[in-house]
């Protein structure tokens, strides 16, 4: 490992680049931390929203989102958050390989990672996505763990951010000791802060975690590029 790196390391990653997602980004900066946000960018647009527990969710207009993620990763959510299973190979290349290169182009960074949509995925469409440049992919499986797998195009995350086990994890990361690379993972989408009216929960987290020297507060590619 990278003797300036840290055997500890904790990201975030939220998908659909939704409105919510300004609110997200600035709590997140506040306290010092990063994330990836795996966007559709056949979706950017307003005119695609639904609802949720009430809440009617919109996507953000290509338009509107500037300089919001700066700092953070952008990656792949696909084109247009298709069940990429029940598509044919083709198609399941041009839901990766295009939404890359517009992200590519907007965003002016190189996309490396993605989220699947759903976490849904099988053999045939992870082999499809490595072919595509894809370096690392997540799913929605909780694991509880943060031992980093050899398989990135399924990476488990540790947790979702409403899991009620968030903070006895947190308490386990904190006082783990390790030489061995760890990374706490965190996802979800940032709606459901609104939908749940639960956003101090992301508050009483990211200021339990922040200023430790033991800790790299890293994207998702930072985070798995530990060697």
């Amino acid at each position: 490992m990278d003797a300036s790196r840290k055997a500890k390391a904790l990201t975030f990653s939220y998908d659909d680049g939704v409105e919510s997602d300004r609110k997200l980004v600035s709590i997140l900066n506040k306290y010092g931390m990063k994330c990836t946000f795996n966007l559709n960018s056949g979706l950017m647009t307003r005119a695609s929203n639904w609802n949720y527990n009430g809440l009617q969710v919109f996507h953000m207009n290509a338009t509107e989102v500037g300089d919001l993620y700066a700092g953070h990763e952008i990656a792949s959510h696909t084109l247009t958050h298709a069940d990429l299973i029940y598509l044919d190979d083709d198609t399941v290349s041009n839901e990766i390989l295009t939404d890359r290169k517009h992200l590519q182009s907007m965003f002016g960074q190189p996309i490396r990672g993605m989220a699947y949509p759903v976490g849904y995925y099988d053999e045939r469409v992870e082999k499809i996505v490595g072919q595509c440049g894809i370096f690392y992919a997540r799913t929605t499986v909780s694991t509880h763990s943060f031992g980093i797998p050899d398989d990135l195009l399924a990476y488990h995350p540790t947790c979702h951010h409403d899991d009620e086990d968030l903070f006895e994890l947190a308490k386990r990361f904190l006082e783990l000791e390790t030489e061995t690379p760890q990374v706490f993972y965190v996802w979800g989408h940032s709606y459901e802060f609104d939908g749940k009216k639960n956003w101090d929960r992301l508050e009483r987290f990211c200021e339990l975690m922040a200023g430790r020297q033991d800790i790299d507060y890293c994207t998702n590619s930072e985070a798995l590029l530990r060697d």
